[in-house]
Order: structure tokens, then sequence, then C-alpha cells
């Protein structure tokens, strides 16, 4: 029998009716097992085709097959719910490590926090349609501390601030009628002035101002028009007193940088090409007046880097990697027991991540970590296992779940000693 069910893309903000998925999923196993038996050092696949009920990560670590000197896991399993954006906040104060959140179709904001390698989910809102930007900030003065912010198809800005007590308050600060909110970009955009300010990238290129009124709520203003879908931006790092940059990369072909000038949004374009982009990395470590390199997607597969300075001049253009086609999820990071290796990861359409890594006077090399069930829609970067000297990467997308990646005990640790024998589980 085939599945037939109705996804809301989050890129395109569209219907789209998919069909085959038990096949694919089928597929997507298949190939999950042939990487398996790849890896020697993989732990098992849990259990199938027995009475034993599904492992939960909310009650234990759940292993995935992964590529040797790499650990998955499951951090959550969403069923047929597709999981559109992820990363790392800190929510709850009363615990140590940072949090997982992630966005899906239903338009719920989940966030999981971890406790020795378990994730217990914790259900914030329900939009009714997916959800796909959040940013996590001091905007409120009314509110003790940073919230979160999150939009998507429905145009709602909403509100969330995890309680001490437990719970949460929710609330919709805006709406924007017939746009969808693609991005948001939160941080201290105007240093002239007090406080942090948040910006909303709509579906058609409008950009909004979110601003405090003074009297509980929000300003929303229009500071302008891109003609473009921005689909992933990131704050560049700040010089003392200058208004920051933002690189975004965008749906009709160009990576621009922005910033929130006098007279509302400037825009210079730093790369145009005959074809979208659609995710982007900053390579972490970078100091104000430095040139920076940001790592880049193309719809048909390419990675590509950029390296230049913001005030001006060509950004050099290298080719990284020709992958498959439709990558729709990109983080760097430390990610070798070198940290002289330059790497960067890919995940999209293919459910492949991969490791993108080049050592010192050498030539790029792509190697593939992991294979979800289902293409894969977005890819974060974080440090969340201390065990490793490294960084672990966060993975999502149509499978519906959300899978964490992280180096071998050990890797990047030298003369730490590690389990003798980690097959061994009770």
């Amino acid at each position: 029998m085939i599945d037939r069910l109705q996804l809301a893309h989050a890129d395109d903000g569209t219907d789209t009716t998919v069909t085959g998925r038990t096949l694919g999923r089928g597929l997507a196993a298949l190939s999950i097992s042939l990487l398996a038996l790849s890896c020697s050092n993989a732990p098992p696949p849990p259990e199938t085709g027995t009475n034993l009920p599904p492992l939960d990560p909310a009650r234990q670590e759940v292993h995935l097959p992964a590529a040797p000197g790499w650990q998955a896991s499951l951090v959550i399993d969403n069923g047929e719910v597709g999981i559109w954006t992820v990363g790392t906040l800190d929510a709850f104060t009363l615990y140590g490590c940072p949090d997982i959140f992630g966005l899906d179709d239903r338009g719920r904001c989940i966030l999981l926090s971890s406790y020795s390698g378990k994730w217990t989910p914790h259900y914030t809102v329900e939009d009714g349609a997916w959800l796909g930007a959040l940013q996590q900030l001091d905007l409120d003065p009314a509110v003790a501390g940073r919230e979160i912010y999150a939009g998507g198809q429905r145009g709602n800005l909403i509100q969330i601030v995890p309680l001490r007590e437990g719970g949460f308050d929710v609330r919709t600060i805006a709406r924007f009628a017939a746009e969808e909110i693609h991005t948001l970009v939160g941080g201290d955009l105007r240093p002239e002035g007090a406080g942090a300010e948040l910006l909303v990238f709509t579906h058609r290129g409008e950009t909004y101002l979110m601003t405090p009124d003074g009297r509980g709520g929000f300003d929303a203003s229009l500071v302008g028009n891109l003609n473009a879908r921005v689909r992933q931006a990131t704050l560049l790092p700040q010089e003392v007193n200058e208004r920051p940059w933002i690189a975004a990369v965008c749906r009709n072909g160009e990576v621009v940088l922005l910033r929130l000038g006098p007279d509302g949004l400037e825009k210079r374009v730093i790369l145009s090409e005959p074809m979208g982009f659609g995710r982007l990395a900053l390579r972490p470590g970078t100091q104000p007046g430095e040139a920076h390199v940001l790592y880049v997607t193309r719809d048909d597969g390419l990675v590509l880097r950029l390296q230049g300075r913001p005030e001006g001049g060509t950004w050099q253009r290298e080719i990284v990697y020709a992958g498959p086609q439709g990558p729709r999820g990109l983080a760097t990071g430390r990610f070798d027991p070198d940290p002289q290796v330059e790497t960067v990861a890919v995940f999209g359409y293919s459910g492949k991540v991969q490791l993108l890594s080049r050592p010192p006077g050498s030539t790029w090399e792509a190697t593939t970590l992991f294979v979800d069930r289902d293409k894969g829609h977005w890819l974060a970067a974080a440090e969340l296992d201390g065990r490793n000297g490294t960084d672990e990467l966060i993975a999502s997308g149509y499978g519906g779940r959300i899978v964490l990646l992280s180096c071998a005990p050990g890797t990047g640790l030298a003369g730490v000693p590690t389990d003798p024998d980690p097959a061994l589980r009770p």
C-alpha cells in the first residue's frame, strides 16, 4: 500500500502531495542498513519486526547507524510530521545543558531538554500550519531574560516564555496577513539605541522591524522590500559601535549583506547566480576586522565557499562540493579531531548527512556520516557532548525525526580513556 500525505513545504509555502512515502522510506531504510554494514563499529539499529515497543528517546538513549568514528542518536520521532528547522537555545534556567528546538509541519515549537542521553519534549504552541523561523533574544522589557519568537506559514509572530515554575506563557504579538514568515534575525542591530531589535523576513521579501511600543505590545514597521525570499540569515561579528551586517541567502539566486541603516534596510549583493540559494553557514572564530568565510548551498547541489569583508570588494568564490540536488541543511564547526582541518556538513533531499573536510594544503573530501529515512531539511552545529573535543550536528527533515550526530567519545581528547566495550549495552 502506498501512503499519501499532504505536507506544507516550508521553503516554498505551497501544498505538496507526497506519494510513495512507504517506498521512499523503505529505500532510505535500505540505505541505512547498507551504511550500518559498512561501519563495523556502528551500533545496531533498534529492533524491528518483533513485539517489542519502539525505543523511546525520552526514556533511554536510542542509537542509530552511523559512519565509523561517529555516533547517531534519536532526539525525537515525530511520526509522519516533518520537522523543518532545528537548533539550540537556553530555554530552561534550571538546566545546565543547552536545549534543542524543533519547528514542525503542524505549527508546533517543540523544546527538548537533555538528561544523560535522554530527551524530554515540551510542546509550547500549535499554530495550525508549518513553523520555520525562530529567534531567542531579550526584546520584551516586561520579561526578565530572553524570550523565544517563532513564525511560519500563517504569518503569526509568536512569543514563547518558559516559566521557572513550569509551563509557558504564549501569545501572538503580530499578524502579517497573507504573508509567510520564513526568517527571523535578532540582536543589537542599532547600537546607538537601547536594547535589541528583531527583523521579520516574509516570503515576498518584505522586511519588518519589531520594537516594543511601551504599552506591553510591539510595533511592526516596514523597513525594506528585498523582492526575494530570505531562506536563511546570520549575523556577522560586530565591530564596536558599528551596525552589524547580516549575511543572507535568497531564493532568487542572490547572496546578500543587509544592515539596518537610519533610512531602512541597506542591501549589498556579494554574489548573484542563475540558481536559487538555500542555506548558509558562517565559519566560526572570525574576529571583527578579519575576512569572513561563508558557506552557501545552491539548489542544484553545489556548495560554495565565499571569503571577503563586509566593507567592500569582491568576495572569493570556491566550489567546495558538487553533491546531490536539493541541499537543505548546512553547518560548520569543528568536526575533526584536528582543529586545523576545515570542515562543513551538508544535508538535503538525498537523505544523507555528509561531511566535507579539507586539511591544510590539501583538497576537499566528502564522507557520508548518516542516512535518514527521508529527505533532509535542516542542519545545525552545537556543543552538546563534552566527551569529545569536537562539535555535534543536529539534523531534521521530512522523516519527522531530530537526530543528534557526534564524534565518538575521546575524539580530540588526548590521553583520555573511553569505554572499552561500548557495544555491550543493557
